[in-house]
């Protein structure tokens, strides 16, 4: 597995990020399993967060690898905090923040985590609040890095007025079908559905500033519709996913994960699936480098036009 640097940080990570949402209904063999099948494949590195499973994902997760402190350190491990739906509200206050990490790390059964994502924006957020949160975690160890999940760049540029720490990610929705972020910027200037800029140029913001976009659902179509791969609403799309996966000697979805991979912003896509082998497929995609008439050429195929 390829290896980079998340963000403006010395931390190594997989170029592809398993993401850990769904493992909450799995018993101890079968999500010992994927994690396996991620580690076979040189992917260390976990995505959580404390509301997957209202907390069972990561339960799940520290179960089935046999968390000890000598496996725990060949392992990269990303949570997120923030969203909490028992009261229907978003909280980035530092109470909540220091009670969310303690959680988290008591069910993961470690004593830190690698990287600390701030999960969707709080519309009262008061970011001095956050700055001393962050402050306190990296002080006493319980946290190494920082970022956000769902954040615009005037918001992060607020929480960079006060946090310390650099912000080495942001998580965001993106896939061949979901792609605005990318569009939007084909399309500068002109009169159409296309050139409506939906998150501040938040693509090249990343970029500028050292932040690694983490895009969640790769294969997803709207908001959790549906996977693209094989639907009968995308044959255009599907049928170029199979010529490509026919001439590379692999899978659509191996195809489908490297066309986030092609993109020169150095993305760590997050996997959200529970079953090994499309997992497998989903880690080939590092050894898949697209041309860029391939790329395009998924670009168009799902739907959108070049001005």
């Amino acid at each position: 597995m390829r290896t980079q640097k998340l963000g403006g940080s010395e931390l190594m990570v997989p170029v592809v990020a398993v993401g850990c949402m769904r493992i909450d209904a799995m018993e101890r063999g079968a999500a010992s399993r994927l994690i396996g099948t991620a580690l076979e494949h040189g992917a260390n590195f976990f995505d959580h967060a404390d509301i997957y499973g209202a907390g069972r994902s990561e339960e799940v997760f520290a179960d089935a690898v046999g968390m000890t402190s000598s496996v725990r350190e060949g392992l990269i491990l990303q949570s997120k905090c923030g969203i909490r739906p028992d009261l229907q509200t978003f909280d980035f206050s530092r109470e909540h923040i220091l009670a969310s990490v303690d959680g988290i790390l008591k069910r993961l059964r470690t004593e830190y985590l690698d990287v600390l994502l701030l999960h969707r924006p709080d519309a009262l957020v008061e970011p001095e609040e956050v700055a001393a949160a962050f402050d306190q975690l990296e002080q006493e160890g319980k946290v190494r890095h920082f970022g956000v999940s769902n954040q615009h760049p005037r918001q992060i540029d607020l929480l960079k007025k006060y946090v310390r720490q650099p912000l080495v990610a942001n998580q965001l929705q993106l896939s061949i079908t979901n792609a605005t972020m990318i569009t939007s910027g084909l399309n500068v200037n002109m009169e159409n559905a296309s050139a409506v800029d939906r998150d501040g140029g938040v693509l090249d913001y990343c970029r500028l500033h050292d932040i690694t976009v983490q895009p969640w659902s790769p294969f997803q179509f709207g908001f959790f519709e549906g996977v693209f791969i094989g639907h009968a609403k995308f044959p255009a799309l599907n049928a170029k996913l199979d010529e490509l996966a026919a001439k590379y000697g692999v899978s659509s979805t191996t195809i489908a994960m490297a066309w986030l991979l092609r993109h020169p912003a150095r993305m760590q896509p997050v996997t959200g699936t529970t079953t090994p082998e499309r997992l497998a497929d989903c880690l080939r995609a590092a050894d898949v480098a697209l041309t860029r008439e391939e790329w395009y050429g998924l670009l168009i195929a799902a739907g959108n036009t070049l001005p």
